[in-house]
């Protein structure tokens, strides 16, 4: 028989990705881990809004929210810029977050390309 941990369960429950409908918005790639024993699972979600004056506004919502019942441990294992343009179904990934560091633009990718696949996602080093 399979079971499954609450963390397991959980997780599976979180959105990989959510960001602002439109615009030029600071965004974060988190890392959800389990945190009961026995349990090494994780997964990556992205995050990016435009409220956000720094990266780790981001972070530090997101990471209460999700460690609040004590079963998920987060950590932001990068950031970046993200240029979302609706109307021409485009999402540009890019730059990098001075207090996190470059995120995997390429993991960020494929998140974003999973919740919006009828987009052009593309992702670059350059920027700021």
């Amino acid at each position: 028989m399979c079971t499954q941990t609450k963390a397991a369960a959980l997780m599976a429950n979180i959105p990989q990705a959510d960001i602002d409908p439109s615009g030029v918005f600071k965004y974060v790639l988190i890392r959800v881990h389990s945190k009961e024993e026995g349990d090494d699972s994780e997964v990556d979600i992205v995050r990016g809004y435009g409220w956000a004056e720094y990266h780790a506004d981001i972070y530090d919502k997101v990471a209460e929210e999700l460690e609040k019942d004590g079963h998920l441990d987060c950590e932001c294992v990068g950031g970046g810029r993200i240029k979302h343009d609706a109307q021409a179904k485009k999402i540009q990934i890019y730059g990098y977050s001075m207090g996190f560091g470059r995120a995997n633009h390429a993991v960020s990718r494929e998140k974003l390309k999973a919740r919006y696949p009828d987009y052009e996602v593309t992702w670059d080093n350059e920027g700021y």
